[in-house]
């Protein structure tokens, strides 16, 4: 469980370092599904409460094709589109950090302020 002041830094983590870089859309969510905090970037028109449990569901089938090739795990997958990108990162064994970003945005400043926005939460999560 989280408290509101874990709560707060993750906020001021995904805002300024995902949102203020022109990432669209935000999620940080249990493995569940269960969104623990989101941001946009005020025009989005997602509906992050469904995306968050399909997006739960993809990444427990790719954790289950990994273990049939013989890896423990894959830790970050990327789905491209036409106009819109998604990132998700595992931050620990409970959450997942997934961002949304159009074509605008480089994959690798997305990698980027995503490893740092990870280590960062994992910080937040181990100051308890």
């Amino acid at each position: 469980m989280f408290n509101q002041s874990q709560l707060d830094a993750i906020d001021s983590a995904i805002l300024t370092n995902l949102i203020e870089s022109g990432i669209d859309h935000v999620i940080f969510m249990n493995m569940a599904g269960n969104t623990i905090a989101k941001h946009n970037n005020g025009k989005s028109r997602l509906d992050s409460t469904a995306f968050a449990a399909l997006a739960a569901g993809n990444f427990a089938a790719v954790d289950a094709m990994a273990k049939l090739v013989g890896e423990s795990e894959f830790s970050l997958l990327f789905h491209k589109g036409e106009k819109l990108s998604i990132h998700f990162s595992k931050v620990n064994e409970e959450t997942l950090l997934i961002t949304m970003f159009n074509k605008d945005i480089a994959l690798g400043l997305v990698r980027l302020k995503v490893a740092e926005t990870v280590k960062e939460i994992i910080h937040i999560l181990d100051d308890k």
